[in-house]
């Protein structure tokens, strides 16, 4: 063979190998990122994947993470899971984690939770029972010398809420006023339920709204107790005016789309947890509660209901 065929030959079979690797690569890479595409999730409740359990940040963060162990041995410990405690920032980031399913379970306030049944299908399944009840209500406040005497009294006063976000510090208390014809003159935003209370002791306002819990052991239990240490004489100087209608205790949330064995032994370690010593601790520091009942979503639509009649348009409402 000559010279000249030999190195024809030779950058022939150079240019065939050369196409044929590119091939070869090219399946390889496919392959390999295919696999990593269809590559399956671990199942939920697995060391891989646990359950994500969230607690809303209503108390401050070292008795969450004091408490959160707890939790988690004992879930661990009587249900086939391994779980995952996590505290946000806001009940507005553990909304939008059921949406993008990072949150399984969680601990909301009402508002929150009409938010993520309203936006992702979230289900309530548990209430929590505070001083031996499964509802709340908020209460007005008057200085105990004001001429205010009854709840139609405050038409055309000024009122101290907490926030418009809150259920028992504004929402609550004015879906009642609203009920009755009752119009403030004017409306004023304290952000703490302390800081209501403290408005009206200071003669800042005529009336406030705060949440409402009954005496217990002859102990206050309402707003005023937040403020006893500054103002020792609040509870002679603030009065309960009136309080509200009842509505449903904050949930225990579920992400709509958990399997109906792992919601039914999840509500059913959660019941027995908070029956042990540890559980009644955890429960009541975390949460303020010191019992679970069974609940739905039924029962919860006369709050949905009062939030759609406050003007409360849950379905527009977006995360910061």
């Amino acid at each position: 063979m000559s010279k000249a065929k030999t190195f024809a030959s030779l950058r022939s079979m150079g240019k065939s190998f050369s196409v044929k690797s590119i091939v070869m690569l090219s399946f390889l890479i496919g392959s390999l990122l295919l696999s990593g595409c269809t590559r399956k999730k671990a199942p939920l409740g697995t060391k891989e994947n646990p359950i994500k359990l969230y607690f809303v940040p209503a108390v401050d963060a070292k008795v969450i993470d004091a408490n959160s162990r707890r939790f988690t041995d004992y879930l661990e410990a009587h249900t086939p899971y391994h779980y995952k405690v996590s505290v946000p920032q806001s009940y507005i980031a553990v909304v939008e984690a059921f949406g993008t399913k990072r949150a399984d379970v969680a601990g909301l306030n009402t508002f929150g939770y009409a938010l993520a049944h309203k936006k992702y299908g979230a289900e309530a399944l548990l209430t929590l029972i505070r001083f031996g009840k499964p509802t709340y209500q908020s209460q007005f406040v008057v200085r105990a010398d004001s001429p205010i005497k009854k709840l139609e009294d405050l038409n055309g006063k000024k009122i101290a809420f907490v926030d418009p976000a809150s259920t028992s510090g504004y929402l609550l208390p004015s879906k009642t006023l609203k009920d009755k014809h009752i119009k403030p003159k004017e409306t004023v935003f304290a952000m703490k339920h302390d800081s209501v209370i403290s408005m009206v002791y200071q003669h800042q306002v005529d009336a406030g709204a705060t949440f409402y819990s009954p005496v217990e052991k002859g102990e206050i239990q309402d707003a005023r107790r937040l403020v006893l240490t500054q103002y020792p004489d609040v509870i002679k100087k603030v009065r309960i005016l009136d309080l509200s209608s009842p509505i449903p205790n904050d949930p225990i949330v579920f992400r709509k789309d958990l399997s109906p064995e792992m919601k039914t032994k999840l509500v059913q370690a959660l019941k027995d947890f908070i029956q042990t010593p540890e559980g009644k601790k955890a429960f009541q520091e975390v949460f303020g509660a010191t019992g679970l009942v069974d609940t739905n979503d039924q029962k919860y639509e006369s709050t949905l209901q009062m939030f759609q009649d406050m003007g409360v348009d849950l379905e527009s409402m977006k995360g910061s």
